[in-house]
């Protein structure tokens, strides 16, 4: 299984679906009818369907209220995660692919081999994993998801009566503060979506979706513009500077390399001053906030932290 932990910064996206979504939206494409010969193994319900090609742009925009998880399948491999996506009451709803059936939507997601997991929040994709891990790192998977759409806005769910009925899910609106930051960042201004962060804890200190918004667009801000080589070349030949090795953690980061992240600063932590030090523990605090106060990596790395403060 790939790197579990994600952080908003995945949500700039890998692959582009808007040629997907247009192909889709053609006039020539087939009416929304459940794909031709459906597996018998992936029944439909309020938060389980088959997608294909062809209603990939219905399922783009169910995303911008309550975030998807696409499942590929073939022949021989049926969907599994049905029932576990259901046991979280209608907050993730899963859409099946035969990737046989579907070569564009394979394509777009770079599936190369089934079962492949992806999830699509705001209408952006981020790749989850390739195989079929235990359920409790499924689980943590998905609960890592719902952290990622709280902190991009995407907060509704999928009520089994009206999505039977066929009624929109309905959207929780999010906090006037969160909602400034949250249309900020769609427009690529995080200096006022930090802005707008930081009013909202200063109204609530205990705003812990705030907090993790903060530390996640100023990672934005810090990596936007970025020359990656560049930066892990200056940290290659200066490995004492403390800003070089900061950047690169910001890299591993964002890239889901979280123990190398956290393994870099703790590092360099002991022979830095207390400058140095101070930075390095801002940073490191900055990025509990965003992997997660009760990931494993996260518990161990504060571990480590207090034993070299202390």
């Amino acid at each position: 299984m790939s790197d579990a932990r994600l952080n908003g910064a995945a949500l700039r996206g890998a692959v582009d679906l808007s040629s997907l979504v247009r192909a889709a939206q053609s006039p020539h494409a087939p009416a929304g009818a459940p794909p031709a010969g459906a597996s018998p193994a992936a029944p439909q319900s309020a938060v389980v369907r088959e997608i294909d090609d062809s209603s990939f742009a219905e399922t783009v925009e169910l995303s911008r209220t309550v975030p998807v998880i696409v499942e590929f399948f073939a022949e021989g491999i049926a969907p599994s995660l049905g029932a576990l996506i259901a046991s979280y009451g209608g907050r993730l709803v899963l859409a099946t692919v035969d990737g046989n059936r579907s070569p564009q939507l394979a394509q777009a997601f770079q599936v190369q081999q089934v079962p492949a997991v992806a999830a699509i929040i705001g209408g952006r994709p981020m790749q989850l994993f390739v195989g079929m891990p235990s359920e409790p790192e499924v689980r943590q998977v998905l609960d890592q998801v719902l952290e990622v759409a709280a902190q991009n806005g995407v907060t509704g769910t999928v009520s089994v009566d009206d999505a039977e009925a066929g009624v929109e899910p309905a959207e929780e609106p999010l906090p006037p503060l969160h909602q400034q930051a949250f249309d900020a960042i769609s427009e690529g201004d995080y200096a006022a979506a930090a802005t707008a962060y930081r009013t909202a804890i200063a109204q609530n200190p205990r705003d812990q979706l705030a907090v993790a918004g903060l530390a996640q667009v100023s990672l934005l801000q810090r990596l936007d513009g970025l020359d990656a080589a560049a930066v892990r070349a200056a940290a290659a030949a200066e490995p004492s500077s403390v800003d070089a090795q900061l950047a690169v953690a910001d890299l591993d980061l964002s890239g889901g390399h979280v123990d190398d992240a956290f393994a870099r600063l703790l590092r360099i932590f002991a022979e830095l001053d207390a400058e140095g030090k101070a930075a390095v523990r801002t940073r490191l605090l900055d990025y509990f906030e965003i992997v997660g106060a009760d990931d494993e990596r996260t518990i161990a790395a504060r571990r480590a932290l207090t034993a070299l403060l202390f």
